[in-house]
C-alpha cells in the first residue's frame, strides 16, 4: 500500500523509537515532507529490514524540507513514565525544525498540545502517512546508532544486537553483571523466578 499525505502540505509527523526497551533512550522524530515527495519502499520502520531503514535515512534527511530528533534519557523515563517521555521527545524533535509546522500528526493514540499547534493522533499512523513513516524510520536508525556507542561501553550486554530490548540474552547479561546507568530502573528487568 502506498503510503500518503494527512490532509495538508507543512505537516510533520512524529513517531518515536525504543519504548519497549530496557535500556538506553526512548528516541523521538519529526520530519516535515514536501508535497512533492514520494518513496516506494518507505512504510513503518517496524516493517522494513535494517539494510532499507539505513538506505532510506540520508534520502529522507536530503529530500525533506526539516527533521528534528531527540534522545529522552533513562533516568528521566524513570522520572516521568515512558509514555510522558516518549511524548516529550516528540516534542523536543518538533522543536528542533527549522520551520514551524501547520499541523502535527503523531503515531498512536496519546499526545499532549504542543504550543498551539492543532495534532491528530493515528493508530498504526506508521504504516499509512509518509510523515510519520519517515518520523519512525529516522527514530530508529537514529536510536540504533546511539545504542552501537553504548554498546562499545558495555559490549556484555550486546546492545548493538539487541538495542536494549528484552531479550533473553539481555537479561542473562542483567542476572550476571547486574544493571548499567543505561537501564531503566523502573522497567521490570528480570522476569519473577
Amino acid at each position: 500500500m502506498l503510503l500518503k499525505f494527512y490532509k495538508n502540505i507543512n505537516e510533520t509527523g512524529t513517531d518515536e523509537a525504543g519504548r519497549g526497551c530496557l535500556a538506553g533512550p526512548v528516541t523521538a522524530a519529526a520530519i516535515i515532507l514536501p508535497e512533492s515527495f514520494e518513496n516506494s519502499i518507505l512504510t513503518d520502520s517496524k516493517l522494513l529490514s535494517e539494510h532499507k531503514r539505513q538506505l532510506l535515512e540520508p534520502l529522507l534527511k536530503e529530500d525533506c524540507i526539516c527533521f528534528g530528533i531527540a534522545h529522552i534519557q533513562p533516568e528521566i523515563i524513570d522520572d516521568i513514565n515512558i509514555l510522558n517521555a516518549s511524548i516529550l521527545g516528540m516534542h523536543h524533535a518538533i522543536s528542533k525544525l527549522s520551520q514551524i509546522p501547520s499541523h502535527i500528526i503523531v503515531d498512536g493514540n496519546k499526545f499532549k498540545p504542543y504550543k498551539k499547534i492543532s495534532h491528530t493522533c493515528i493508530v498504526k499512523g506508521d504504516s499509512k502517512y509518509l510523515s510519520i513513516a519517515a518520523a519512525s524510520v529516522l527514530a530508529k536508525t537514529a536510536r540504533d546508532a546511539y545504542m552501537l556507542k553504548l554498546h562499545k561501553e558495555y559490549p556484555m550486554y550486546n546492545w548493538k544486537k539487541n538495542k536494549g530490548y528484552p531479550t533473553k540474552e539481555h537479561r542473562e547479561a542483567i542476572k550476571k553483571y547486574g544493571t548499567t546507568k543505561y537501564h531503566r530502573t523502573s522497567f521490570k528487568l528480570l522476569p519473577n523466578n
